[in-house]
């Protein structure tokens, strides 16, 4: 193992031994901001910065850990990191730290190019993810979740009113658990979001594209338990995945709260 010594008369406090004999769960490093570069699927790379969480287990005997090491697993970092690769920096990280275990999650914006439904204009669209991968004694899980920006038009408005009806702005979270050996793009799960919504959302929009988004809005009318259902039944469905958790949160337009609904199949039972 590649590890730098301490010079000859500097004393290495963290790993000298400490008489409380209290092991610690989770030790580390968090809010550290740093470039990346992400790749999704077999897409190509892009640039991001993200905020990193990285931690181990201390056993009872040791003082303290390494910080500096930490921060040095993700700066030696020179591949695009990948849903697949979280894996593969975790056992570096275990290593680096001589731990058996330890989490490293990441948070991030990350980009599509999305084309306008009718005109074909085309602008950025943006969305929130968080990577995590985790080792205990239990075993090993990476996770992924996306937030996905859609919009929503309330059923029983429609049903009600006379002159149209009211809707919103929704945040649809998706969180996934693959299977292990099994990838899963990003992409396809925004996609999952986006179809079960009322409509999708566009970084620029025409007014022949604005009739197109509102019109089918009007057209598929979604309550929040709409929502979290349509998302929970195609993911409960995919053989790639060990567990997932839906969610839905809609910024109503009429009141001054949020309606919310959550399915939770982290915990698989199929």
């Amino acid at each position: 193992m590649n590890r730098p010594e301490s010079p000859p008369g500097i004393p290495d406090v963290q790993s000298r031994p400490d008489a409380r004999e209290l092991a610690i769960d989770r030790v580390g490093i968090r809010g550290l901001r740093y470039p990346i570069r992400f790749a999704d699927g077999g897409g190509e790379a892009q640039s991001t910065i993200a905020i990193f969480g990285v931690y181990v287990a201390l056993p009872a005997e040791r003082k303290g850990t390494h910080m500096s090491r930490l921060v040095a697993v993700i700066d030696e970092q020179r591949d695009p990191l990948t849903v697949d690769g979280l894996g593969a920096l975790l056992d570096q990280m275990l290593a680096r730290l001589e731990a058996t275990e330890g989490r490293i999650e990441m948070e991030f914006p990350w980009f599509r190019e999305k084309t306008a439904p009718v005109t074909g204009v085309r602008s950025m669209m943006d969305y929130e993810v968080k990577l995590c991968a985790d080792q205990t004694a239990a075993g090993r899980t990476i996770a992924a979740t996306v937030i996905v920006p859609v919009m929503s038009l309330c059923p029983s408005s429609k049903a009600i009113a006379d002159y149209g009806a009211h809707n919103q702005r929704s945040h649809l979270t998706l969180s996934i658990v693959p299977r292990a050996g099994e990838a899963v793009a990003l992409a396809d799960i925004v996609a999952i979001a986006e179809e079960e919504s009322s409509c999708e959302l566009y970084g620029l929009l025409k007014r022949a594209d604005e009739k197109y988004v509102t019109e089918r809005a009007y057209d598929r009318p979604r309550f929040v338990e709409d929502l979290v259902r349509g998302m929970a039944a195609r993911l409960s469905v995919d053989s790639r995945l060990a567990g997932f958790r839906v969610a839905a949160e809609n910024f109503e337009s009429i009141h001054n709260h949020s309606a919310y609904a959550e399915i939770d199949r982290s915990v698989e039972t199929r």
